[in-house]
């Protein structure tokens, strides 16, 4: 039997773990955390927090003396808080490089709850154009992603994909457990259906090179 869910949530809906936290959790970042913009450092600390502003990820607030001049100016306040007396918020920005320890982090801070996982399956799936039964790929070997609080998402060979229905895209995307996309493909009604990672993070080197698709809107069917 096919299971068709244009989500990827499993077996039935729901059926993947929930964010970890609600909004407005506060916890210190053992990280060093450093900024850096086209005039140099703007940011050194080891005294940073992880601030929840929705469930799914967090924001730093950050001391405010540690911050450059430059940078403080886009902060917000930090909640309330009496650990976070002297910090502000800051937003991560692809103008500035933000690095934990000395690893570049893309989009918005890792979530120190959040696990992901990539692993090879075995299980048949096959994606399909909406509405149609014309096949956009389908694979019998593909690697799952599995992250906190995210359906799965299935990742599969680029030999098994129907490249005569895509064509490339110039989107770029930023993960921060994945890194930077290499490439997007959309079809000829529905732009961004496709991407991949070229050279994903050392986590998860398995999906280097493979092709993800959009499943909320394209169809993907997994068998159990």
């Amino acid at each position: 039997m096919t299971t068709s869910r244009p989500a990827a949530e499993g077996l039935a809906p729901g059926h993947f773990p929930g964010p970890p936290v609600a909004a407005g959790h506060v916890a210190p970042c053992p990280r060093r955390l450093r900024a850096r913009d086209a005039a140099g450092w703007a940011l050194d600390t080891t005294r940073a927090f992880y601030v929840w502003e929705h469930p799914y990820y967090p924001q730093y607030a950050v001391p405010r003396a540690d911050l450059a001049d430059r940078l403080a100016a886009s902060a917000r306040p930090a909640p309330p808080d009496d650990r976070l007396r002297d910090h502000v918020v800051v937003t991560l920005d692809e103008t500035v490089a933000w690095f934990e320890e000395s690893e570049r982090i893309h989009g918005h801070p890792r979530n120190p709850y959040v696990r992901v996982d990539a692993l090879r399956a075995d299980r048949t799936v096959t994606v399909r154009l909406p509405g149609s039964r014309e096949v956009l790929a389908r694979s019998s070997s593909p690697v799952a992603v599995f992250e906190t609080g995210l359906p799965p998402r299935w990742y599969l060979d680029p030999t098994v994909v129907a490249w005569s229905l895509l064509t490339p895209s110039d989107t770029v995307t930023r993960c921060p457990y994945k890194g930077v996309t290499t490439a997007w493909w959309s079809t000829a009604d529905l732009a961004d259906v496709a991407w991949t990672y070229g050279a994903p993070t050392a986590a998860l080197g398995a999906i280097a090179g493979l092709v993800a698709f959009d499943d909320t809107r394209v169809v993907v069917e997994v068998d159990p």
